[in-house]
């Protein structure tokens, strides 16, 4: 299970398909194989990167079995925000008797107020069970729902099962100084922290006091270096941050992030096809030639990059 003391890199998987659009079992478990020959600590599945809106409920849990079955072991997180509670319930039941570690779960867009937030996450945890460990994610620019530093204190204080924030707020830095330094005066029990928003500020969230990564950037292996070396060697690990900025950033873009993911991790073999499900974005020639480009720039500036 994971708890408050869970640290390292949890990759955030995304949904293997077939050109026709169907789920890409094969793709499931070789992908999940190749995450854990990367070195990563655990697994999350079914979260936006993972197109889970776009899935059949048997879908979903044909996914979690899969994953489960090859993840040697890694804790895996299913993520099981939905806009009833009732598929929230049905999902995390059936994705904890599997075997996974805990779920990640989200507000819908309609909660606006700290009362509202704080209702809706007592009210989650009602009905998924209070053992249940689970995970708050903080994703305003994809949810809409804005967490206060506050509100998510009095989250943690209210429901014991959350264990961990999955941090991908923007700008987000001073929120884990916030609770970081809550924690130290005693005013907050403790709370493991990973962060998100594809990496793009994992160099400085490490030095904010963060505890790992939890994102889906398409080089694992890149997290797994910067998480192990934020401790030991800062310029070494900014120094491999920066080789792998040009692609962070181009992998960041709005509506094409996802697409230009699956196209790297398609040429890694993770999997077999980049092909997200209806409606989804695809690559142009442009855009496949320059994330091509990036790709060949990246192996000759980190050589241990997985290329």
């Amino acid at each position: 299970m994971i708890s408050a003391e869970t640290r390292g890199v949890f990759a955030i998987a995304p949904t293997p398909f077939l050109p026709d659009g169907a789920l890409d079992m094969a793709s499931l478990g070789r992908m999940t194989e190749r995450y854990v020959g990367c070195g990563v600590d655990g697994l999350t599945i079914l979260g936006i990167m993972g197109e889970a809106h776009k899935l059949e409920p048997e879908e979903s849990l044909s996914v979690v079995r899969e994953v489960i079955a090859h993840a040697g072991g890694l804790p895996v997180v299913v993520g099981i925000s939905a806009p009833g509670f009732a598929a929230m319930r049905r999902l995390s039941a059936a994705a904890m008797e599997m075997g996974a570690a805990g779920v990640m779960m989200t507000p819908p867009p309609s909660m606006r107020t700290d009362d509202q937030i704080a209702g809706w996450f007592a009210q989650a945890v009602a009905q998924i069970g209070s053992d249940v460990p689970f995970v708050l994610q903080d994703h305003p620019t994809a949810t809409g729902v804005v967490m206060s530093n506050a509100v998510i204190r009095r989250v943690v204080a209210e429901n014991p099962s959350c264990v961990m924030l999955k941090h991908e707020d923007w700008p987000g830095l001073d929120k884990i100084s916030a609770i970081r330094n809550w924690q130290e005066r005693g005013e907050m029990r403790a709370l493991s922290i990973l962060c998100g928003n594809g990496a793009l500020f994992l160099d400085m969230e490490m030095r904010r006091g963060a505890d790992g990564a939890m994102t889906g950037y398409a080089f694992a292996e890149m997290l797994r270096r910067v998480v192990d070396l934020a401790a030991q060697d800062r310029d070494a690990a900014q120094d491999l941050f920066d080789a792998h900025l040009p692609l962070l950033r181009y992998e960041h873009q709005p509506g094409i992030g996802l697409a230009v993911r699956k196209h790297i991790l398609a040429q890694r073999g993770f999997i077999a096809h980049p092909d997200l499900r209806a409606p989804g974005a695809a690559l142009n020639p442009a855009a496949r030639a320059e994330v091509d480009y990036l790709l060949a720039r990246l192996k000759a500036r980190d050589r241990g990059c997985g290329l």
